[in-house]
């Protein structure tokens, strides 16, 4: 696609972040294209929605985010609300959402104007609310705890029905989770959680969320949840340590919504989506979390090995038992097609001297 207008989101606290900020807008002005920085704030100003961050930024049709996945989610949250194309700049350690060596970003940007990447669809999380959510007085500044001013709550969809029991629809969008949490150290949530409509069972935790499979290696990995490849379409819910005999997760389907209802006598809790606070629940009132109706688009430069990665930036090592009896060889041929019965399948590449950044 011929870039027309970038959308600028960079990690200020990383030096090499802020110069490479600076070879974007050398690249944007060699090429008249606009380049607007977004997703800023200061001290003591308020951090704005995504609809008012595009407004200001004329709708760009590419976000390139410069740091680690936390800056990567915070251009995701911007892509989404206008279809637009997200690339990802790799300055972080343990991160699976970025794609680019910081010292590629100018090829990178070159691949990307002259169509030569791929699009890769990662699955959104939305959601229905029984209410409005909202941010009690204080909040704020109890959770800043050193990071810049809280997002607003997310706002109603206006256009989207309400009323017979359905909740109200939120304007809001999560590449990793959606997490009902505990507010009081000393008093778990008990929440009723509901898949596709029907009661699963009421949990005593200190929080249970869902995420996406791009979400499994995040918070619901640390939680004991599933790794499930960024390709699949699922909900994942994961408790965070309930106090009942049933601690595993759940994998739904993409059109079956994970419904989550404080308990009557349950203390308050927090919803957060993608680990930015967004409101606050009082007892009885529920969140429904489900699909969103399109994905995030994504740029890759070639073929992502999502497993590769998984085994490097989780630095899994092999068992000693299994050291003690050899070394795992690859399996197939990399440097020779896959036979006609196996050509259906995701398998690595064909090595060739080929690389879309040359």
């Amino acid at each position: 696609m011929a870039v027309a207008r970038v959308g600028l989101v960079v990690h200020e606290g990383h030096p090499e972040a802020v110069d490479a900020a600076r070879v974007v807008r050398a690249w944007c002005d060699s090429r008249g294209v606009r380049c607007t920085d977004i997703d800023l704030w200061r001290v003591g100003e308020r951090r704005h929605s995504a609809q008012e961050e595009l407004d200001a930024a004329s709708d760009p049709d590419l976000i390139v985010t410069l740091g680690g996945d936390g800056t990567f989610l915070r251009g995701a949250r911007l892509a989404a609300a206008n279809d637009a194309l997200v690339l990802g700049v790799d300055l972080g350690r343990v991160g699976f959402l970025t794609e680019v060596p910081v010292q590629d970003v100018r090829l990178a940007l070159d691949a990307v104007h002259e169509e030569r990447v791929t699009i890769d669809s990662r699955m959104l999380l939305t959601m229905r609310a029984s209410c409005p959510l909202e941010l009690p007085d204080g909040m704020e500044s109890l959770l800043r705890y050193g990071r810049g001013p809280l997002l607003p709550p997310p706002p109603v969809r206006a256009e989207c029905e309400v009323g017979g029991g359905w909740g109200i629809a939120l304007n809001a969008t999560a590449l990793n989770d959606v997490v009902l949490e505990k507010l009081a150290r000393d008093h778990q949530v008990s929440v009723g959680v509901y898949l596709a409509g029907r009661l699963l069972a009421s949990y005593s935790a200190d929080a249970v969320m869902v995420a996406t499979p791009t979400g499994s290696t995040a918070y619901s990995f640390a939680a004991g949840g599933p790794v499930i490849s960024p390709r699949a379409e699922a909900l994942v819910f994961t408790p965070v340590a309930p106090h009942m005999a049933f601690n595993r997760s759940v994998i739904a389907a993409p059109d079956e919504p994970i419904a989550l209802r404080l308990l009557e006598r349950s203390g308050h809790a927090a919803v957060s989506i993608d680990g930015q606070l967004g409101g606050v629940l009082r007892p009885g009132e529920w969140i429904g979390v489900y699909a969103a109706p399109r994905p995030l688009r994504a740029v890759r430069l070639g073929p992502t090995d999502f497993y590769g990665r998984l085994r490097e930036r989780m630095r899994l090592t092999d068992a000693p038992a299994a050291a003690a009896d050899g070394e795992a060889a690859p399996l197939w041929p990399q440097n020779t097609p896959a036979p006609p019965d196996l050509a259906h399948l995701s398998l690595p590449p064909v090595q060739t001297a080929d690389y879309p950044l040359q």
